[in-house]
């Protein structure tokens, strides 16, 4: 099971992080929603909890629950700007359909 930040979205958590004055870092999860069946979470995260696996590479700190993995396993997590706008860019292998908004997925 692999989850992985690129050294963009990296600098970008640890400059939010260091905005906000703590954290051990951003917690990544899934939720039901839209016409897709799934969304993005995207969260601070101040301690692991017992159902999560923590993964390190930047020199930051992901961390997802285990029950959230079938749907996030292999996926990169991105920084990008696309003309003026910077955000976070979900690269999950295990997408079968996005909805037409671009706001949720199937796996």
């Amino acid at each position: 099971m692999t989850v992985q930040v690129t050294e963009n979205a990296a600098k970008q958590i640890r400059k939010q992080l260091e905005k906000r004055g703590s954290g051990l870092g951003l917690r990544l999860g899934v939720k039901a929603s839209g016409c897709s069946g799934y969304a993005y979470v995207l969260d601070y995260a101040d301690q692991a909890e017992a159902d999560e696996l923590v993964f390190d590479q930047f020199g930051v700190k992901l961390l997802v629950k285990r029950i959230d993995l079938d749907k996030l396993d292999g996926i990169v997590l991105d920084y990008v700007r696309e003309g003026f706008n910077e955000t976070f860019k979900f690269l999950n292998p295990n997408v079968k359909a996005t909805c037409g908004c671009g706001e949720s997925f199937a796996v």
